[in-house]
Formats: C-alpha cells, sequence, structure tokens
C-alpha cells in the first residue's frame, strides 16, 4: 500500500507541476517577452480585431488580393485546418488545380496559362496560410489596381514594401501577407477596410 500512495502522489505533483504551474509560467514569459505575438498577432482597425496576421482568411472583392486556396473546411475554417492529402497522381487534384487555373486566368487579365504562380492555384499544407509568394502578388496586381483606380506602379510598390524576406535569410522564399497588403491598399486610398 506504500508504493500505491506514494505513485498517487507522485501523480498529482507531477500533474500540477506539468499540467498548471509550467504553462502558466510559459505564458507569464510569452506575455512579457514576445506580447503581440503571444496573444495571436491580432491586427486591429479603430480598436476591432480584423484579423491575424497569422491565419489567412478569404477576400472576395475584386479590389483585394486573394489569398492561397483553402482545404481548411468550407474555406479558412481553422477548426478544420489540414491539407487535402491528394496524391500527384489524384485526378482529383488535377481537376480541381485545373478548374483554378481556369479560375485564375479568368479573374487576373494578363496572366497567360503556364505562367500561373503554383501558389496561386493550390493548397497549402493548413490551409490557413495568410502569405503569399512574390509572384502571386504580382501576377494579380493588374486586376487590383484596375478595380481601385490605382496606377500598376503603384501597386507594385506597395508589394515590395510589405514583402517579408526569407526566414533567417535563407530558408524558404520571398512572401507578402495578404491581409496586411489589403490595409496598406486601403490606406494608401483612404478606404475603409474588410
Amino acid at each position: 500500500m506504500k508504493y500505491v500512495w506514494t505513485s498517487i502522489r507522485m501523480l498529482i505533483v507531477t500533474a500540477v507541476i506539468a499540467g498548471i504551474i509550467y504553462p502558466l509560467a510559459m505564458t507569464g514569459v510569452a506575455q512579457v517577452l514576445f506580447r503581440g505575438k503571444a496573444d495571436g498577432s491580432l491586427i486591429k482597425r479603430n480598436g476591432v480585431v480584423i484579423g491575424s496576421s497569422l491565419i489567412g482568411q478569404e477576400f472576395t472583392a475584386t479590389k483585394y488580393f486573394q489569398p492561397r486556396p483553402s482545404a481548411a473546411g468550407a474555406g479558412y475554417d481553422a477548426m478544420d485546418s489540414s491539407f487535402s492529402n491528394l496524391a500527384p497522381t489524384s485526378r482529383t487534384l488535377a481537376d480541381r488545380v485545373s478548374a483554378e487555373v481556369r479560375a485564375a486566368l479568368a479573374q487576373d487579365p494578363g496572366l497567360k496559362f503556364g505562367q500561373v504562380p503554383i501558389d496561386m492555384v493550390t493548397t497549402s499544407a493548413s490551409g490557413l496560410d495568410p502569405d503569399i509568394t512574390v509572384a502571386n502578388a504580382r501576377a494579380q496586381a493588374p486586376r487590383v489596381a484596375a478595380a481601385r483606380g490605382m496606377t500598376v506602379a503603384a501597386v507594385l510598390a506597395l508589394i515590395g514594401k510589405h514583402t517579408a524576406g526569407r526566414e533567417l535569410g535563407f530558408l524558404g522564399e520571398p512572401t507578402v501577407n495578404v491581409l496586411e497588403l489589403n490595409l496598406a491598399l486601403d490606406a494608401a486610398q483612404g478606404a475603409a477596410g474588410p
């Protein structure tokens, strides 16, 4: 019986340390050192949260840059975040990508078959990526400029200002955060945004 009580006490002590003390300590450290990130990197406009720089969201108006397609539920559903799990040889994947290519060609003037950026027509692993490639942003620039009555050069300049470099200087590709770019476009025109 002595060993049973010792085991129960160890279970309680371990549960309190690992389940209460450690998480509270890490939350406190994160709030002190990385407050914005610990709170979800929320973006506010006039005191109202309109999104997070870490989670993609859908934009439907032609005056906005569009994110990558989402495989998360009905689209950008954080409760159903996942990848499609379709193989490169899947007919379903090929049909979906073909449909996305046709939609991109119809939506973005000047875009030609064979020049559609891959992230414009394929989903990410999480289905919630907030970023697109610079090539994707540049491909959408003429449509956004026309819808806003801006010059393509002005839109490209905003893309340049909102391009983040490679992680650690050498990992991945430069990216553009869609929400932040769309907000910058609204600010440049003095318009209320998403």
